[in-house]
């Protein structure tokens, strides 16, 4: 009866709605880690106000296998005295995870890779970043929230000025 007046049967309407995408993280890891206590080597003393500068890089490349991705968030974070500009601690990590993605278009790909991946990881960076810097004899360092739309857009940007133009 619902075929008389127009409305769709469900099997048909689910063939005519397109699939949500569908993203899962398989696996995840420290691909690269180093922390530097600058402060301790160079025995820094005095007071001591901490500038925290942190940049954040995101790559991602497709896996051999159907629908998996690698996503690897790097960052740098560098710690100076605000006064002296010495040097405190530096925090170098390349965190990884691997996932699995379906229905999502090849358009929206790279977007989806650079920003929702690493959004799915940033909690866990953010715990590795607090861990090390306690356990490295300072505060734990909780890392603001972080935009990766506008890192996104940052790193689109700096690749446009990179290209040569091929207008000359």
């Amino acid at each position: 009866m619902a075929e008389e007046n127009g409305s769709q049967t469900p099997e048909a309407a689910a063939q005519q709605t397109p699939a949500l995408p569908k993203m899962q993280v398989l696996g995840q890891f420290v691909r690269d880690l180093s922390f530097e206590n600058i402060a301790a080597q160079k025995a820094v003393k005095g007071n001591v106000q901490p500038e925290i500068q942190v940049q954040v890089g995101v790559e991602a490349r497709k896996r051999p296998t159907e629908n998996q991705y690698d996503v690897v968030v790097k960052l740098k974070i560098d710690s100076k005295n605000k006064e002296g500009g010495e040097q405190i601690f530096l925090i170098e990590l390349d965190y990884a995870g691997i996932f699995l993605i379906e229905n999502v278009n090849e358009q929206q790909m790279h977007p989806f890779l650079h920003i929702e991946c690493p959004r799915m990881l940033f909690p866990f960076i953010r715990r590795i970043v607090a861990d090390l810097s306690h356990d490295g004899g300072f505060p734990p360092l909780n890392l603001d929230n972080m935009d990766f739309v506008q890192i996104y857009r940052n790193q689109l940007a700096r690749a446009a000025q990179a290209k040569p133009h091929a207008d000359a």
